[in-house]
């Protein structure tokens, strides 16, 4: 009896050694930098399973071992928490950090840039061709609905869900300046001032210019002034993005709601997606009695006061372009 307690505590001890042993073996196998040698994306796909996951990171060659993972996923009480998604691993990423960043959905995020001053169908054209999404986009996005900004998003969302973000955070930037607008302002409605924040937009695509830009359309504004804006002109000869040839006499001459030289106060809609800074410049104009504005070449503009000056900036530019100015 005392022969066979003996053998039985041998053999309790070797199989608690052979368990300390393989547990040993199998966290050093998790722990340890893996076989990757460059940046790989995965995608596991919904109802995928633990051997499955499994198989396909040691195919992809971002672990040794599918056993080792499987065991490791199953020892920790992970099997059934796996979550499917894209997911990027970089060089010599230890097992055990790919199986923490599967079950926390740590997944790879893609980014789409909405440049500001684009019109619905130049961003419906961004959207449409950004890898990753899915689905159609909403009918009718209407210009000046959502907020240019760089979004990220996961693999398999939704177009339109991703249209959704775009309208919220347009709506909280334009309702967070509105309320901190200044005082006095011939804009009735935050849609005014959005209306007059995509004027500003196509205006000019130098920062510091904006606030000053804004006031000379503000102060016109005031004085019961047409804002004969170029751009308005164009929109309204088309409305899906840059009209591609210069302004005829009989653009401007045109009637349409949006040609500004014809029409007196804002044109019905935005003509383009503004962005935040161009919101905050009509919100929060410059101090200036400028009422005219003209490109100088330099990529700004001159200001001016008076026509007779804005007549002779307007002289100035005709012949850089003729190439009679130094610039």
């Amino acid at each position: 009896m005392k022969r066979l307690l003996v053998v039985f505590t041998a053999l309790l001890l070797l199989g608690v050694a052979v368990l300390a042993g393989g547990w040993l073996w199998l966290q050093n196998r998790v722990q340890s930098a893996g076989p990757l040698g460059e940046e790989t994306i995965v995608v596991i796909e919904l109802g995928s399973n633990l051997g499955s996951v499994a198989r396909d990171l040691q195919r992809t060659g971002i672990v040794r071992s599918e056993l080792a993972f499987r065991l490791h996923a199953r020892l920790m009480g992970y099997a059934a928490q796996l979550k499917a998604g894209e997911y990027r691993f970089g060089p010599g990423v230890s097992p055990g950090d790919v199986l923490a960043k599967i079950v926390a959905h740590d997944v790879a995020i893609r980014f789409v840039t909405i440049p500001e001053g684009l019109t619905s169908s130049q961003v419906v054209q961004l959207i449409k061709d950004a890898d990753g999404l899915t689905g159609d986009l909403p009918r009718r996005i209407e210009d000046g609905t959502l907020l240019p900004e760089t979004y990220g998003y996961e693999r398999g969302e939704s177009r339109s869900a991703l249209v959704r973000r775009m309208r919220i955070a347009r709506d909280d930037v334009l309702s967070n300046l509105w309320a901190g607008r200044a005082s006095d302002l011939p804009l009735d409605s935050p849609e005014d001032a959005l209306i007059l924040a995509s004027i500003v937009e196509k205006e000019t695509s130098v920062a510091q210019e904006r606030p000053r830009v804004a006031a000379v359309f503000v102060n016109r504004l005031r004085r019961g002034m047409r804002l004969q804006s170029d751009p308005t002109v164009a929109y309204g000869v088309d409305p899906t993005g840059p009209l591609g040839r210069p302004l005829r006499r009989s653009d401007l001459n045109g009637e349409t709601p949006y040609n500004t030289y014809k029409v007196l106060g804002l044109p019905p809609g935005p003509i383009c997606h503004p962005g935040r800074d161009s919101i905050a410049a009509v919100l929060n104009p410059s101090v200036t009695k400028d009422l005219y504005f003209v490109a100088d070449g330099s990529g700004g503009h001159a200001f001016a006061v008076t026509l007779a000056d804005h007549n002779r900036n307007v002289a100035r530019w005709r012949r850089i372009q003729r190439g009679n100015v130094d610039r």
